[in-house]
C-alpha cells in the first residue's frame, strides 16, 4: 500500500492505496481513508509523516498476512451487463491446483515441445491439455462444452474450440510415444512396481446407429477397419462400441491402453500391447495377471518365456473330467491360513454362527493340482488361415502350470442366497403360463425353466414350462469354488494375494465411466475417438498417481470425495482485492494440504499469492 492524496488542494485527503493484479488486469483501490489534513493536524503535528508510519505498519502487517480494509457497498448498484444468452456464474475454480502440483512431475511441457518443435502451431498444447485433463476429472462434458466452461478456472485460458481439435489431432499421431512419456515420468512421481502387471479389456458403446465402414487404401490395398463396430456388450445394449485394454500395475496405476474395435476379440489385444510394455521395461520379468477371458493358451504360453510368468482365472466348469473329479473328491485340502488338513465337507457343515468357528467362516481351503496337458483345461489357441482369418483351435501343446483350487463358505452362501433370489423371480415368471419359447441366457433367471411337451397318442402336445431342478443342482456343485492356472511355484496363499488385486483394474474402468464419464463420445473420427480415450487415460493416470501418494502418507480419500473436493474449492473475486473462499473443510481438503504443502485451506487469498503458485506450477 502506498500514499495518496491531492497535492494541488490546500486540505487534501489522505488516503492508503494498493495496488491489485487481478489476471492480466492491474487495478488500484482506496481501501483505507485516513482523514482530511485539517482533521489530522489535532492529532500529530506532521499529518502526511503520520500517514506515511501508518501505512509502513500496515504493509508490514499485510505481508504476515492479517490486514485490516474499508470496503464500501452500493446495495442498489446493479450486476454487470452483458449480451450473453444467460447468466453466468462468476466463481473461479483452484481445486485444479493441487492436479497441476502433481501434473508438473509428467513433464508434458517437454514432450509437446519435441513434437512441434518443427511445427508452426498457433496454440499451447500444453495448456490445451492441463485443462483437458482437469476438466475431465473435475467436470467431464463434451470438448465444446468443456471450452465454454474455461472462464470458470482461476487462469483464464485464451485457446479456441478449433485448437482443441487440432490438439488431438497432434495427439493422436503421437499416441505410443505420449503413453511411453507418461510412464516413464509418472515413475519420478510414485515408485511403479511392475513385478505384477493386471490386463483386462472393457467397452465403450456410442450413441450411433450404424457401425463404421471398412477404409481400404488406394495405394496400399490395405483394409482399415472402422472404429466403431457391433461387438458383445454386458449391458446389452444394440449399440456400437469401442474395446479399450488397460495394463495396471500392482498398485492400481496405469501403465498403457490400447483401442481396437468392437468386434475384435479381446484375447488377440493382450499380446500385442505386453509387447509394447515390454519395450518401455527392458529385460524386465513381471508376472501377467487377468481373468479367465484373458488367459488364452496363446497368452499363458507367451508369458513362459523370457522370465515371465502367469496366473490367470481357470474356470472348473470347462475342465476335464479328471480334473473334475479332483476338485470335488475332498481330499487334500488344506486351510488358506495355516495349512492344516481340512475336508470341503466339514467347511459345509460347521456352525458358522458361534464364535469359535468365526475364523474358519472367514478362512479359504485349497488343494494344489498340477495341469501340464492344456487339453485337460479346455484351452483354445489362435490361429491365423491363409486368408487373414482368426480363428480357435483345441490347443495342442503342453504347457508347465499348476491349478490353485479354493473353497469358501462365505462365497457359497453368497452364491446361493443370490441363485435362491433368481430362483424366486423364475417361479413368478411360470405363473405367467407364457407359451412362447423362453430364451435363456447363463446369468438370465429364465436358465432354470424348462420346456416340456405332454401328450397322449393322438392328440395335440401341451408345452408347459417347469422348473429345471438338474440345473439348479449342477450350479450348486460349483458353489464356493474358484480356481486359478500359473506357473509359479510360489506358496497359493501368495499367488492368492496377487490374483485377488485384478479388482482394481475392474475399478479403473468404473472411475474412467462413472467418475470421468469415459461416455458419450462426442466424435465420429477414428483419430477423435482415440484422443478422447487418450485425454481419460490421462486424467486416470494423474488421479491414480495422487491417490497413491495419499496412500502413502497413510490417508485414504475415495474417488468420491477426492473429485467433489477439488470441483467444489471455488473462490470469489472481491472487489478485485481479495478471493473468498465458497467452500467449507474437508478430511479430504486436510489430506491435500499435507501431501502438497499447498495454503489453499484459507478462506482469503490475495490475488499475487494465487499468481505465485501458477507461476511456481508452470516454471
Amino acid at each position: 500500500m502506498k500514499l495518496y492524496f491531492d497535492k494541488r488542494l490546500k486540505d487534501p485527503t489522505y488516503y492508503g492505496q494498493q495496488g491489485f493484479r487481478n489476471g492480466k488486469k492491474v487495478t488500484s483501490k482506496n481501501i483505507i481513508k485516513f482523514g482530511k489534513h485539517s482533521e489530522l493536524l489535532k492529532i500529530t503535528d506532521d499529518p502526511e509523516a503520520y500517514v506515511r508510519e501508518e501505512i509502513r505498519k500496515w504493509n508490514e502487517e499485510y505481508r504476515s498476512g492479517k490486514v485490516e480494509y474499508t470496503l464500501s457497498a452500493d446495495f442498489n448498484q446493479r450486476v454487470p451487463h452483458t449480451n450473453d444468452p444467460a447468466s453466468s456464474s462468476t466463481w473461479l475454480n483452484i481445486g485444479y491446483f493441487f492436479l497441476q502440483e502433481l501434473m508438473k512431475g509428467l513433464r508434458l511441457r517437454d514432450f509437446f515441445h519435441q513434437k512441434t518443435k518443427d511445427r508452426k502451431i498457433t496454440f499451447d498444447c500444453y495448456t490445451i491439455s492441463r485443462f483437458l485433463t482437469y476438466a475431465r476429472i473435475l467436470d467431464p462434458l463434451s470438448k465444446h462444452a468443456t471450452w465454454h466452461k474455461l472462464d470458470t478456472y482461476y487462469e483464464q485460458p485464451d485457446f479456441d474450440y478449433q485448437h482443441i481439435l487440432r490438439f488431438m489431432d497432434l495427439l493422436e499421431k503421437n499416441h505410443d510415444d505420449y503413453l511411453a512419456w507418461l510412464f516413464r515420468q509418472s515413475n519420478t512421481i510414485v515408485k511403479r512396481d511392475t513385478s505384477v502387471l493386471y490386463y483386462d479389456c472393457s467397452n465403450f458403446y456410442f450413441e450411433s446407429e450404424q457401425p463404421d465402414e471398412d477404409v481400404v487404401d488406394e495405394v496400399t490395398g490395405e483394409i482399415m477397419k472402422g472404429m466403431r463396430q457391433y461387438g458383445f456388450s454386458k449391458e446389452h445394449r444394440p449399440n456400437p462400441i469401442v474395446e479399450m485394454g488397460l495394463f495396471m500395475d500392482s498398485r492400481g496405476i496405469p501403465i498403457t491402453m490400447c483401442l481396437h474395435p468392437g468386434n475384435t476379440s479381446e484375447q488377440l489385444t493382450a499380446i500385442p500391447l505386453e509387447k509394447e510394455v515390454m519395450k518401455m521395461l527392458p529385460d524386465a520379468k513381471f508376472i501377467y495377471c487377468a481373468d479367465a477371458g484373458l488367459g488364452s493358451y496363446n497368452i499363458r504360453k507367451f508369458n513362459s518365456m523370457g522370465g515371465r510368468a502367469f496366473i490367470v482365472t481357470q474356470s472348473i466348469k470347462k475342465m476335464s473330467d479328471v480334473l473334475k473329479q479332483s476338485v470335488f473328491n475332498d481330499y487334500d485340502y488344506r486351510l488358506l491360513s495355516n495349512d492344516k488338513p481340512v475336508t470341503i465337507a466339514g467347511m459345509k457343515s460347521f456352525d458358522r454362527f458361534e464364535e469359535e468357528n468365526l475364523k474358519l467362516y472367514n478362512d479359504f481351503a485349497y488343494k494344489v493340482v498340477d495341469a501340464d496337458k492344456v487339453l485337460d483345461l479346455g484351452l483354445y489357441e489362435d490361429v491365423t488361415l491363409k486368408n487373414g482369418r482368426t480363428m480357435k483351435r483345441k490347443a495342442k501343446g503342453v504347457l508347465k502350470q499348476r491349478i490353485i483350487i479354493t473353497f469358501s463358505r462365505k462365497v457359497m452362501e453368497y452364491q446361493r442366497s443370490v441363485r435362491s433370489r433368481q430362483i424366486e423371480r423364475a417361479k413368478k415368471l411360470l405363473e405367467l403360463k407364457d407359451p412362447e419359447e423362453i430364451k435363456k441366457g447363463p446369468n438370465d433367471v429364465k436358465r432354470f425353466l424348462k420346456r416340456t411337451a405332454k401328450t397322449k397318442s393322438g392328440e395335440t402336445a401341451v408345452v408347459e414350462y417347469i422348473l429345471d431342478q438338474d440345473k439348479i443342482a449342477e450350479e450348486e456343485k460349483y458353489d464356493g469354488y474358484y480356481a486359478v492356472a500359473t506357473n509359479l511355484q510360489d506358496h497359493a496363499k501368495d499367488i492368492l494375494a496377487v490374483s485377488n488385486k485384478r479388482y482394481q483394474i475392474e475399478e479403473c474402468f468404473r472411475i474412467m465411466k462413472t467418475n470421468f464419464d469415459g461416455r458419450p463420445v462426442n466424435h465420429r473420427l477414428q483419430e477423435r475417438i482415440k484422443a478422447h480415450f487418450l485425454i481419460c487415460y490421462t486424467a486416470l493416470l494423474v488421479y491414480r498417481l495422487l491417490e497413491a501418494r495419499l496412500d502413502d502418507q497413510g490417508t485414504h480419500v475415495t474417488a468420491s470425495n477426492l473429485i467433489t473436493t477439488l470441483k467444489n474449492m471455488n473462490v470469489a473475486n472481491v472487489h478485485d482485492i481479495e478471493y473468498m473462499a465458497l467452500y467449507n473443510g474437508s478430511k479430504a481438503l486436510d489430506a491435500l494440504t499435507r501431501l502438497t504443502m499447498l495454503p489453499l485451506d484459507r478462506l482469503h487469498y490475495r490475488p499475487k499469492e494465487l499468481n505465485s503458485m501458477i507461476k511456481k506450477f508452470l516454471q
